[in-house]
């Protein structure tokens, strides 16, 4: 996958190629101090992936998020951490936290590689049907019997989503509104505009995030209301 860097800061810049080089899939075409200066060359030229930052002079990685191309994936890096909503509403692969965790970039990047391989992947992928306790869902040339109470979650990556299970995961051609109205609202909750979760799974919440596992899912402002007033609901909160 062919990637750049867009990052005001010549350290960050280093580190992160210096982490890209750890990775056999990724090639760094070039790295940029501005949002303008990667814009130009992306007028001429094609990437896979752009690890961006978010506050920099001039044009943010936010605002050059929203006019890019919707088959360029996009990793945001940086410093703050409260951009993490805004991240979802540009559809971004993932969001990294300065200083970047090898692990944490490296889990980033797969998830990056994952779609790429879907992005090429032309076969129509959809669900077959819903029943009470479960879906057939369709990946990989095959339907997928998913009982809803072994869900964790799922997150939706652009014109996918990825039905996340204790130590599985299917992935299925779909956008997250579609499956979201397929089921079931007693059990699942959208808590952001990328992510459902199943309310039987939940172990804790804060006003801001969700946890699940080993999982932190934030909640997204124009559902935190909803959010609370579902969980707070006499039994409605079974922890596990």
């Amino acid at each position: 996958m062919k990637c750049i860097i867009v990052d005001d800061e010549p350290i960050a810049r280093k580190g992160i190629s210096r982490q890209i080089e750890q990775i056999s899939q990724l090639e760094l075409v070039d790295a940029f101090n501005s949002a303008e200066a990667a814009l130009d060359f992306l007028k001429a030229n094609e990437v896979d992936l752009i690890f961006l930052d978010i506050q920099m002079p001039g044009m943010n990685g936010i605002e050059l998020a929203r006019i890019l191309p919707r088959q360029t994936l996009i990793i945001f890096t940086t410093a703050y951490s409260e951009y993490a909503l805004d991240s979802y509403e540009v559809d971004a692969i993932d969001y990294l936290v300065k200083p970047i965790d090898p692990a944490k970039f490296r889990k980033a990047v797969n998830k990056a590689i994952t779609y790429h391989s879907l992005l090429m992947d032309e076969e129509e992928k959809s669900v077959e049907n819903v029943e009470e306790d479960f879906i057939f869902v369709k990946s990989d040339r095959r339907f997928f019997k998913v009982n809803f109470k072994d869900v964790l979650f799922i997150e939706g990556l652009k014109d996918y989503v990825i039905i996340q299970m204790e130590g599985q995961r299917i992935i299925t051609r779909m956008n997250i509104k579609t499956i979201h109205d397929l089921l079931p609202k007693k059990i699942f909750l959208r808590i952001n505009k990328s992510y459902i979760v199943n309310r039987n799974r939940i172990e804790s919440f804060n006003n801001n995030d969700v946890f699940i596992k080993t999982h932190e899912i934030a909640i997204g402002n124009s559902y935190r209301d909803e959010f609370f007033n579902e969980m707070m609901k006499g039994d409605a909160f079974k922890s596990n």
